[in-house]
């Protein structure tokens, strides 16, 4: 190939090469064009420039979505000084003014000055918006230089710090909620009143609190770090309580004697359990320790204290026994000679020939006195056995329009005599209260009682019965009296006190609202009064309501019994078991009324299992407190004998405590009568034994009421 041809090819290989050149330059300047475009296109960052005056020259997408002006809005007209916040501007030059030894004026300078002098500048501003709100940012500025290194302008690289503000603004709030957790915590440690501490799986103290530091006589630093057993005078036992805490999880009332570095010795209870971090691992224990010494003294007193009060109680309970024995007695002693007043009494009123009329006030008045003098003796040993909590209550549903109707009997020829007129108001006949029947009618007959005796001449008394709740019914007796002031009636349920009626012309004990206050509570009911003076007082109690029972047909209120006369019957044996003469004349003369029957008496118990042997009596009459040999024993001995074991047996004792009565019932007497008997009630006793007797029926398996 001729030279002109080689140097053709060599010129056309440069052209190609050339042109591969430009095209690879051509291309790298279309990737940095596009790298470019998508840095001023991005919507992440606020990408201004602004030439060297601070004027803005560029203003790119993230700029205007992050402060809402458009590009338009801002280019050529304002510098980046004028969206942020002025004061920290302001505050920006002084801080740089006193780091750089320099004036710096507010405004863009202190904007780019770092920058101007070449310094890495990074810093924390508020952007302001077009609409006013503001955001946190990080601005990043960078001074733009020619080829001759002057500054042409600058670029303000910002991102909104908005969430990592609100990140650090939770994680603050966080800081500061563990610190005031922390102080926290630690005041309740410190405000214990106990010795805390926690120890290692070990025993090593890990921690204590100023209880613990007052405890051992030694400071936090040198309790921590050492076994939690060289501060009792034990150290086995505290070593064996961290040991115990370990396998049982907890210890509680653990004692343990804590020693001062002094030798002072406290007396503590040792509480403790395990804990644990929050993967369940087994961290050490956590103790607490109690100062008991106080305690431990005050146990002793009480201990003491009891052991008195026992001694106290067992004194008590003998006088309460003395005393229920005493009143048995009493009771016992004052009953005797009543029974001979008030029996001769009844006789000589129903006698033949009948007495005169000046006779029969004399003897209403023997009558009446004995009757009062029985109702005292009954209304203080009620009290004394309410007192000593020996009170035995039969609780079943009461049949309250019974009970009434019986009470109604019994009181209307008292208020008749007084010119009293009572009005029981109608109620509802199904109405059962869950009480004591003798009780309740013990209660009503002791308020209708006063409702009469305390009224006008002339007065009313009304009776009515209502459902105070669904549960309680009330009972009210409201009388047309006098009425009593406040003072009065604050007084009203002490006993003997009358309330000044000790000097008027009324009998009366104070102690009968007083027994029915206890006995209405008893039955778990309630009693009050309301008066006025001038209008009368309105008494009301309140029984627990109980469940209607199934009654069966014709059920209604007994007549009186009255002895029932035999006729031309054949003549019936009575024998009378009684130490006591004037006793024995009242029965005979009683028994001299009626000529069917005729009486034997026998004044020992020995005496009278004689008799009753030999002559097989169709009734024995039974004193309980004979010479030598007991009433019960004379009973048990006559049922062990055939031919007395089914003859009808009644007591008639002095005897008349509640427990008296039960005693004798049990023992298999027919009857317990009490003295002082009542005669109609004694002859309706003595005939239902004489009709048992006639059937042949045991008479020691059919006892009835006293």
């Amino acid at each position: 190939m001729s030279e002109t041809g080689n140097a053709s090819a060599i010129a056309d290989a440069v052209g190609k090469a050339e042109g591969g050149i430009e095209i690879q330059r051509q291309e790298a300047l279309l990737k940095t064009g596009a790298l470019q475009n998508a840095i001023l296109t991005s919507a992440n960052f606020s990408i201004i420039a602004t030439d060297e005056k601070g004027i803005i020259q560029l203003f790119n997408i993230g700029a205007e979505r992050m402060l809402g002006y458009l590009a338009a809005d801002v280019l050529n007209k304002i510098t980046p000084a004028d969206i942020s916040d002025p004061q920290e501007v302001i505050a920006r030059a002084q801080d740089l003014s006193e780091e750089l030894a320099t004036t710096i004026k507010p405004g863009f300078e202190a904007m780019v000055f770092k920058a101007s002098r070449a310094i890495e500048d990074i810093y924390e501003l508020t952007y302001i918006r077009k609409d006013g709100s503001r955001f946190p940012a990080v601005v990043s500025v960078t001074a733009l230089r020619d080829d001759q290194n002057t500054i042409i302008g600058y670029l303000l690289i910002g991102t909104d710090n908005t969430v990592r503000k609100q990140v650090e603004a939770e994680q603050e709030k966080l800081d500061q909620l563990l610190r005031d957790q922390q102080f926290y915590t630690r005041s309740l440690i410190e405000s214990s009143i106990d010795a805390l501490m926690t120890t290692d799986p070990l025993g090593i103290i890990s921690d204590v609190n100023q209880q613990m530091v007052a405890l051992t006589g030694h400071a936090r630093d040198e309790l921590i770090g050492t076994p939690f057993k060289n501060y009792f005078t034990d150290p086995a036992r505290a070593e064996a309580a961290i040991k115990l805490v370990l396998s049982e999880k907890k210890v509680t009332d653990y004692e343990l004697t804590a020693r001062t570095q002094t030798g002072e010795e406290t007396v503590v209870s040792y509480n403790a359990a395990t804990f644990y971090d929050r993967d369940g691992k087994l961290q050490g224990v956590f103790a607490a320790a109690r100062d008991i010494t106080e305690r431990k003294r005050l146990d002793q007193v009480l201990q003491d204290k009891n052991s008195e009060l026992e001694s106290a109680r067992l004194v008590a309970e003998k006088a309460n026994l003395a005393k229920s024995e005493f009143l048995s007695s009493m009771s016992h002693e004052l009953r005797t000679p009543l029974n001979a007043i008030l029996g001769f009494a009844q006789l000589l009123e129903a006698g033949s020939p009948p007495p005169t009329a000046a006779q029969i006030v004399r003897l209403h008045q023997i009558i009446k006195a004995g009757w009062y003098l029985l109702e005292l003796i009954n209304q203080i040993l009620d009290l004394a056995v309410i007192e000593s909590g020996k009170l035995s209550l039969s609780r079943e549903p009461v049949s309250l329009i019974d009970v009434m109707r019986e009470c109604q009997a019994m009181i209307e020829p008292q208020a008749q005599q007084r010119n009293i007129h009572i009005n029981f108001l109608p109620f509802d006949n199904t109405w059962f209260a869950h009480a004591d029947r003798t009780r309740v009618k013990q209660v009503l007959i002791n308020l209708l009682t006063n409702a009469i005796k305390y009224n006008r001449e002339h007065g009313t008394v009304e009776v009515k019965c209502t459902a105070s709740t669904s549960e309680r019914i009330r009972i009210s007796i409201k009388d047309s009296g006098a009425g009593l002031p406040p003072e009065k009636l604050a007084q009203l349920f002490q006993p003997f006190n009358r309330l000044g009626q000790e000097a008027g012309t009324e009998e009366g004990t104070g102690i009968g609202l007083v027994v029915t206050k206890q006995l209405v509570e008893l039955m778990g009911g309630s009693i009050g009064v309301e008066s006025t003076v001038g209008a009368g007082s309105e008494f009301w109690v309140e029984l627990i309501q109980d469940v209607t029972p199934q009654l069966a047909a014709g059920n209604t209120m007994a007549a009186e019994l009255v002895p029932q006369a035999q006729g031309s019957a054949a003549l019936r044996t009575l024998l009378y078991v009684e130490d006591n003469p004037a006793n024995l004349m009242l029965v005979k003369q009683i028994i001299e009324g009626h000529p069917h029957m005729r009486m034997l008496s026998a004044g020992d118990g020995n005496l009278g299992m004689a008799l009753a042997r030999a002559h097989l009596p169709d009734v024995i009459l039974m004193d309980i407190n004979l010479p030598g040999i007991s009433g019960f024993q004379v009973l048990k001995i006559l049922r062990e004998y055939p031919e007395t074991a089914r003859i009808p047996v009644l007591a008639i004792s002095a005897n008349a405590m509640p427990r008296d009565i039960a005693k004798g019932l049990k023992a298999g007497f027919f009857r317990y009568l009490t003295k002082p008997i009542k005669v109609h009630e004694f002859m309706e006793a003595l005939d239902r034994a004489l009709e048992l007797a006639e059937t042949g029926v045991d008479g020691a398996v059919m006892p009835g009421p006293s």
